[in-house]
């Protein structure tokens, strides 16, 4: 059975091969070989890191159960020099995390799908909704990209 996972891309550290952070996410599509890719988005950072982001999305395609694909990525972000977890948002060279499937909902001790966090980041949003717009979140039934029109809606009422 093919599945298939919204992937988000991260990068704020330069590689030593490919260079600032969009050459990263530009050769980790390379890697990922998706059915879809967004544009790549410079995003202010979360937390205590001073770096600018820079994010994408992809869809790709695998027979992979989400706990192989997990690993699957794991490799990857290893591959780009990315270092096993440490201290919470970290400059990283390489970040890619499941924000959704095609399977709906999953829950294993290492992996939540949804991205528990994914509603809240426009720096994941605003990218999927380019490609997986249409797509539900099965936690609360809305479209991405209605989940990114709430998102942009609630920021300006601040």
């Amino acid at each position: 059975m093919i599945h298939h996972y919204l992937i988000a891309l991260g990068s704020n550290q330069r590689h030593p091969r490919f260079g600032s952070p969009t050459r990263v996410l530009q050769a980790a599509l390379v890697e990922l070989d998706p059915l879809a890719a967004a544009s790549i988005i410079a995003s202010r950072p979360v937390g205590p890191s001073q770096r600018t982001y820079a994010n994408s999305a992809a869809i790709i395609a695998s027979r992979l159960p989400p706990d192989a694909m997990l690993a699957d990525l794991k490799a990857i972000e290893h591959k780009f020099g990315r270092r096993p977890r440490g201290q919470r948002w970290q400059r990283r060279t390489l970040d890619l995390d499941i924000i959704l499937w095609s399977g709906g909902i999953w829950a294993s001790p290492d992996l939540g799908i949804p991205h528990p966090h994914f509603r809240t980041r426009a720096f994941v949003l605003a990218p999927a909704r380019t490609i997986a717009g249409d797509w539900h979140d099965p936690v609360s039934g809305l479209a991405v990209r209605h989940l990114w029109a709430r998102l942009v809606k609630s920021k300006r009422k601040r």
